[in-house]
């Protein structure tokens, strides 16, 4: 998956390359000086620097295909207030153990997730806070277009 795609270019867990700044005008937004071609053309450097290079976007979509699964996505929602164990996963999606287990492992190889022993319990949160941040972002996307309709 993620590491095969790394492999394939030949990289190994180096840091992903920096993305440019996204502009934030919506597309047709120009300003007052700015005098754009009619088919666009003063916005392609612009668009080919900020396009992700392959191999970064195989990885991207990794991520994102893991946030496809309404489960995981339930997940994730509720390790947003932090750690929590397996039974308490468990008994918060109504799924069974090895349902949430097979998920978090999942989450896991995606460093999505991380897990930390407690005794004999395994306690779950999230990697970082980008992931805290993609699922907010996310989430406020959904409500938002919600409020829209």
């Amino acid at each position: 998956m993620v590491a095969q795609g790394r492999a394939k270019a030949g990289q190994t867990d180096q840091q992903p390359m920096a993305m440019s700044q996204p502009d934030n005008r919506l597309a047709g937004d120009t300003e007052a000086d700015e005098e754009v071609p009619a088919d666009g053309s003063l916005r392609m450097p612009q668009a080919a620097a900020a396009m992700v290079p392959p191999v970064l976007a195989e990885q991207l979509a990794e991520i994102f295909r893991a946030l496809s699964d309404p489960t995981r996505v339930r997940l994730v929602s509720a390790l947003s207030v932090g750690e929590l164990a397996v039974w308490e996963l468990t008994e918060l999606l109504g799924i069974t153990q090895a349902a949430v287990s097979h998920q978090l492992r999942f989450l896991r190889f995606l460093k999505l997730v991380k897990a930390r022993k407690v005794g004999k319990s395994t306690l779950y949160s999230l990697c970082d806070r980008h992931v805290m941040s993609l699922f907010a972002e996310a989430h406020e996307h959904v409500i938002e277009g919600a409020e829209d309709a």
